[in-house]
């Protein structure tokens, strides 16, 4: 099973995002600090403001969302799932592109995290 960690400005919104838009089950809460969510063999950590995760390097740098490092979800229907994230409001990063493997959008999370929708051909 693949976990990554994303940190999030709001873990409500996190979650609501991931589970109501994207599929995915949550299947454990810490409050406000954290979350985790499962689709498939992926489980997603959601790293609120006040997790571990979040915490002040030595060096002074502080994790936060966005970045272009991303999970790849792959779906069946890309077009149909666009338009239904587009009308809850989803943020995208690029248009559908579409290559020889098959099609892909960017797809930022409410805190600017960005996924990677994918339809194989």
């Amino acid at each position: 099973m693949a976990q990554f960690r994303y940190i999030v400005s709001n873990v409500d919104q996190a979650v609501a995002f991931y589970c109501d838009q994207l599929g995915f089950d949550l299947i454990e809460r810490y409050g406000p600090a954290m979350a985790i969510v499962r689709r498939g063999d992926l489980d997603l950590w959601l790293a609120g403001p006040v997790a571990s995760a979040s915490k002040t390097m030595p060096d002074g740098s502080k994790p936060e969302p966005g970045g272009w490092n991303r999970c790849v979800l792959v779906v069946n229907d890309l077009d149909g799932l666009v338009a239904s994230l587009q009308s809850e409001g989803a943020t995208f990063r690029n248009e559908v592109t579409e290559g020889p493997g098959g099609k892909q959008i960017l797809c930022e999370d409410p805190s600017g995290n960005v996924l990677e929708l994918f339809e194989p051909s």
